[in-house]
């Protein structure tokens, strides 16, 4: 998540990849917020946390998105995105009974995905930094194989994490280790090629009877097709999911955009800049959402646009 390129920025040289969201769960951490209401739903400052991860995803040059979620909040989705045309983008949607494990979701977009390569991202991260989308754009344009994105951490015993050798090559995959021989944790964002359902298909449950994305991950570790791009000290990273994560981030973002006077994750703004809607368009959005700062702050960016402002 990171403030819009400029509009000479746009595009991407790689492969044809889709994007998918998880967006499911029942959110049991922010229990009782999450009670009546996904969690991707809650706001982080401005927006709706959704607006984050899908940012992330336009940003790195996807334009299809498959949207993972329950029953009960698919309407709300729905009601929230459409379809995603008013951004230039195509938005799917399925639905899962109950969660299964990361690696359902390549089994539930098999159609969707159709054989090519994805850039799937959990629902409740937030990402900030400039040369985001660039790495992911690079990292991108390899067709084959899997790329995991990994963060340094202060305490890796909360998430999953990776081993890497003295060139920065994945030697093994742990999950939740209490005392860790990596500082580099595995975070939501994950670059798989065609093969992810195949793979998603052959797993077993693990005992608590999900399958993991560790052991996706490890299948392409053990064929030699794991790639791991660090993000480094301009990147910034919240697993929003837990009540105290979900303030840092809303106060993060609002010291960003008081101080900048820019949006961040604004999926207006990044799909004029990308080139996937006109002026025209993003000013008539602006207009839709009223008497709000968000409105301002897109009829401003139009009018500027149209004055031949940067």
């Amino acid at each position: 998540m990171i403030e819009a390129p400029s509009r000479s920025a746009m595009g991407s040289t790689g492969p044809r990849r889709k994007g998918i969201v998880l967006a499911g769960g029942n959110g049991t951490r922010l229990h009782p917020m999450t009670i009546p209401v996904s969690k991707q739903l809650l706001p982080v400052y401005d927006k709706p946390l959704i607006y984050y991860p899908l940012s992330v995803l336009m940003l790195a040059g996807i334009r299809e998105v498959l949207l993972v979620t329950t029953l009960r909040d698919a309407p709300r989705f729905r009601d929230l995105l459409g379809d995603g045309s008013r951004w230039g983008m195509s938005f799917s949607y399925v639905t899962q009974a109950e969660p299964r494990g990361l690696p359902e979701a390549y089994l539930l977009g098999e159609e969707f995905l159709a054989g090519d390569p994805s850039l799937m991202i959990l629902g409740d991260n937030l990402l900030y930094g400039a040369r985001l989308p660039e790495q992911l754009r690079s990292a991108s344009e390899e067709p084959t194989g899997a790329c995991l994105f990994a963060h340094r951490v202060n305490d890796p015993s909360d998430f999953g994490v990776v081993v890497l050798d003295e060139g920065g090559r994945p030697l093994e995959l742990m999950e939740k280790p209490v005392d860790s021989p990596s500082p580099w944790a595995v975070i939501g964002l994950y670059l798989t090629d065609g093969d992810a359902p195949l793979r998603a298909r052959e797993l077993a449950p693990s005992p608590r009877g999900e399958l993991e994305m560790v052991d996706l991950l490890g299948s392409y570790l053990a064929d030699g097709v794991l790639r791991v791009e660090k993000l480094g000290r301009g990147v910034t990273w919240f697993d929003t999911g837990n009540p105290r994560a979900l303030l840092q981030a809303s106060h993060f973002v609002e010291v960003l955009q008081e101080r900048q006077g820019l949006r961040v994750a604004c999926p207006e703004e990044i799909a004029y800049r990308m080139g996937y809607i006109d002026v025209d368009a993003l000013e008539r959005l602006g207009r839709e959402l009223g008497a709000t700062s968000y409105g301002e702050y897109l009829r401003v960016l139009a009018r500027e646009e149209r004055d031949g402002g940067d």
